[in-house]
């Protein structure tokens, strides 16, 4: 059974268009991509079951959080993708989602991970941000990368997370199965917000960020 991306939407607080490129990512499985685009019932169901993330055990006062569209090609030096996609490797998709964003790079390694969701679903983690470099531009004009970037973690089947990495660092490993696959909403006018940690409230999902 089959529900359209307005009931999707509906039922999961968001829009339409983020239904669709939440669909996109390849991390619905049964989407019916031939003739009207519909959501499998099923995988609805299981995605409103999704837990909130719990931030408080995360040690830090907030979290930035990466809100990603589905992937598109770039032509860049140091890249072939943004965005997220289960069809992306792990080189593609951490070169994918480690820069370049408008942001404060000392904020966003001061919370010591980086969950990136799409339409408010944690569906990769990143470690490893201590280091980052600029383009160059000055002011809030300017874009970071994290060189050093680790992905910790990143889903192909959102309604049945696991994680798709096989992380060596057991701290990595504990933030990954923290936060794959649970709920966190965030609202920003941009590809990073900024997350306090000490509530763990559901809202609507408003994302509209991109990777770039």
């Amino acid at each position: 059974m089959f529900v359209t991306t307005g009931q999707a939407g509906t039922a999961l607080g968001c829009s339409i268009p983020t239904v669709k490129k939440l669909m996109a990512t390849g991390v619905v499985p049964g989407v019916r991509e031939t003739g009207r685009q519909v959501f499998p019932l099923a995988a609805l169901q299981a995605l409103q079951g999704r837990p909130v993330a719990d931030l408080t055990v995360l040690g830090a006062p907030e979290v930035a959080v990466l809100r990603s569209d589905a992937p598109a090609k770039v032509d860049e030096s140091d890249r072939e993708w943004i965005g997220f996609g289960t069809a992306l490797d792990r080189g593609q998709l951490l070169a994918a989602l480690s820069g370049w964003w408008r942001c404060d790079p000392a904020r966003v390694a001061a919370g010591g991970v980086l969950p990136v969701t799409v339409a408010g679903f944690v569906v990769a983690v990143l470690t490893g941000l201590a280091e980052w470099e600029s383009d160059g531009t000055v002011g809030t004009a300017g874009r970071f990368r994290f060189p050093k970037a680790r992905l910790a973690g990143y889903l192909t089947d959102l309604t049945a997370p696991a994680n798709a990495a096989t992380p060596t660092d057991p701290q990595d490993a504990r933030l990954a199965g923290l936060l794959l696959g649970t709920r966190l909403p965030s609202v920003s006018g941009g590809p990073i917000a900024y997350v306090p940690t000490t509530t763990a409230v559901d809202q609507p999902d408003t994302e509209g960020g991109v990777t770039r």
